[in-house]
């Protein structure tokens, strides 16, 4: 299924794709659910609920709740965590970003992980902002992204997956300058507002056929900068979840960008950063197209 929070009258609210790609408004069926957090908080119970009020509307029921074209925000709109990403995940990527800044640091031993505050968040078709005055180097980074379902701490790698809630598209936009200024912290250069653009949707995880062997790219007015596949991670998610999670509570509703692939801006020769007035296109099968316009704050 793909769930998502629609923009209805200024609100937020949750609401399931039916076949025809139109949207049921949970709330106005008569569910009680105020968000996707609430229903990802329910577990297997929402899931039955959701697959009955699916077959109830697409059998006629609930048509007054049936919404066609939709504003869509982000999944979720407002973590009440930062988002957790994963650094440096891909070999390219890696490879790359050697080259351009001229050092060998290699694979680590273990994942690289920073976050990206709530208030970096931006919905589908939303903008990605530039601060000039701070920095002319924003760059794009796209990623697949977890969204965990179940709660637990010391996660063994055997049953990350049954932690996993869905899948979505997240854009790591990060300002290159600022992520190196800070002895080596990338959190100030990767948390600029405007700098996560998330979405359009989540994919819950029994419609991903392998989470780990989805294509995955970005575009930039149209020209293919990104362009690889979630097979080439180096630490997988199962990994990612055990690691993230050791002496660390994960809990509903919490999203893990697992790292991007070869092709980001910095690195090209010369670099390319993003400019206002570009579009920027995510897109990873089986899950969609993220796109967002990009302009100065």
């Amino acid at each position: 299924m793909k769930l998502a929070t629609l923009s209805m009258d200024g609100k937020p609210c949750p609401a399931v794709q039916l076949g025809d790609g139109s949207w049921l408004h949970l709330a106005q069926a008569g569910t009680g659910w105020d968000s996707l957090l609430a229903i990802i908080e329910e577990g297997a119970d929402a899931m039955a609920a959701l697959r009955a009020l699916v077959s109830q509307a697409e059998a006629g029921q609930h048509a007054d709740a049936v919404v066609s074209d939709p504003d869509l925000l982000a999944p979720i709109p407002q973590p009440r965590k930062n988002v957790f990403c994963v650094g440096r995940n891909y070999a390219e990527h890696i490879a790359e970003g050697d080259r351009a800044q001229q050092q060998n640091v290699g694979v680590t031993e273990h994942p690289v992980y920073f976050t990206k505050p709530p208030t970096s968040i931006v919905p589908p078709g939303g903008d990605i902002l530039l601060f000039p005055q701070v920095s002319t180097c924003f760059d794009y980074e796209v990623e697949l992204a977890v969204v965990i379902g179940k709660p637990g701490r010391n996660i063994a790698k055997e049953n990350a997956f049954d932690h996993i809630f869905g899948y979505t598209i997240l854009n790591d936009i990060s300002v290159r300058d600022v992520q190196r200024r800070h002895g080596g912290q990338y959190f100030k250069g990767k948390g600029f507002d405007g700098s996560c653009p998330l979405g359009p949707w989540i994919v819950t995880a029994d419609a991903i056929s392998d989470p780990h062997k989805l294509s995955i790219g970005l575009t930039v007015n149209g020209a293919q900068r990104q362009d690889g596949t979630t097979a080439d991670m180096i630490f997988d998610i199962p990994t990612l979840i055990a690691s993230l999670s050791e002496g660390m509570t994960l809990e509903p509703g919490d999203i893990i960008a697992t790292g991007t692939p070869s092709g980001v801006g910095y690195a090209m020769d010369p670099p390319r950063f993003l400019a206002a007035g570009d579009t920027v296109v995510c897109t990873i099968s089986e899950i969609g197209d993220l796109s967002n316009s990009v302009r100065i704050a």
